[in-house]
């Protein structure tokens, strides 16, 4: 005989509703860091391997980030063009500092409005990033000596046209510029592929303490570019989307405000700061400490000479047509 189920009381479906809505309290209350964790906001940040990465580097490894309850996706680029197009195509939330200037600046001419810079790492002959290289047994003494020679530079427009203005203002005429990752700098130089390299460091600090090439000459764009050794060359910088910034404003201040941690850690820890070279970078170990740090600016730390010497870094490329009109750096810069 089959048995028939009987319907539940209304006391019975009362006590269930309590039960479960208990359960539910218990469980949140059991895990508040997991819901936190939950909500925290992910953003997606683009780099590619140079020593200016490093605060970025150093926010992730400290757990400045993770402090500031922001996700970080770190994500590793062979070029700072691929950077910008990432962030173009919305695959990428923000760059480190590294990322060429000018690069992000081609991306803002293609869709205006797109990119906001936070931080840039000015360089020049005293805090070195940009170096002309030759195999040690080079007999090259100038930049002129590299004239009708094969160079290499990093990948992208930025590196290409600014190894070219260097090489044409440094009197090398007729030098061919090459492309190749940053990465394959020393073994080409050393295998007698490319007679010389613009190139970033990591690469000369490499290249010299394994004694396969050596510095031409440092603080190349300062001199070359901007008329001045000790002028801030405002290479690369750190940015982000102003997608991301409009849809997560207050995820955005936390994120350069946890940002801002590592440029601190770096400026006041130098020696501790070199560690994070290590994984993101092609050195390793006691090595680090060899590397030339590039300094840095916050976008509340211009002022107007700064401005105006990033204003003639991009005022090269309008005038090389690379930019199809001019940009104003002003426009670029995050506000707070």
């Amino acid at each position: 005989m089959k048995r028939s189920s009987k319907p539940s009381s209304p006391a019975s479906s009362q006590r269930r509703q309590l039960l479960q809505a208990g359960a539910a309290g218990l469980a949140a209350l059991a895990a508040p860091a997991i819901v936190r964790a939950q909500g925290a906001t992910k953003i997606r940040v683009g780099y590619w391997p140079i020593a200016a990465g490093l605060p970025f580097y150093a926010a992730v490894e400290q757990g400045f980030f993770k402090a500031a309850g922001i996700e970080v996706e770190v994500q590793r680029y062979a070029g700072a063009q691929q950077i910008m197009e990432a962030m173009l195509a919305e695959r990428c939330d923000g760059s480190a500092n590294g990322t060429g200037s000018a690069n992000i600046a081609i991306g803002e001419i293609a869709a205006p409005g797109s990119f906001k810079i936070f931080c840039s790492n000015p360089s020049n002959a005293k805090n070195v990033l940009d170096q002309v290289l030759v195999p040690s047994a080079s007999s090259a003494k100038v930049m002129a000596d590299l004239k009708g020679k094969r160079v290499a530079s990093g990948p992208g427009i930025q590196n290409v046209t600014l190894a070219k203005t260097v090489l044409e203002r440094g009197g090398a005429t007729g030098a061919t510029v090459v492309e190749l990752p940053i990465g394959q700098h020393v073994a080409a130089l050393a295998a007698g592929q490319v007679d010389g390299c613009y190139t970033l460091e990591p690469t000369g600090t490499i290249g010299r303490l394994n004694g396969s090439t050596r510095v031409l000459e440092a603080g190349v764009i300062a001199r070359y570019v901007l008329g001045d050794p000790m002028a801030p060359w405002f290479g690369g910088s750190a940015s982000l989307t102003s997608a991301f910034i409009r849809k997560n404003p207050e995820a955005a201040k936390k994120f350069i405000g946890a940002y801002a941690q590592g440029v601190q850690h770096v400026r006041s820890k130098p020696a501790e700061a070199r560690q994070y070279l290590k994984g993101y970078t092609a050195i390793e170990g006691p090595l680090t400490g060899e590397v030339p740090l590039a300094a840095y600016t916050l976008y509340n730390e211009f002022t107007p000479a700064d401005v105006a010497h990033f204003q003639k870094f991009f005022d090269l490329f309008a005038e090389k047509g690379i930019f199809s009109s001019r940009l104003m750096v002003d426009s670029m810069l995050y506000k707070g």
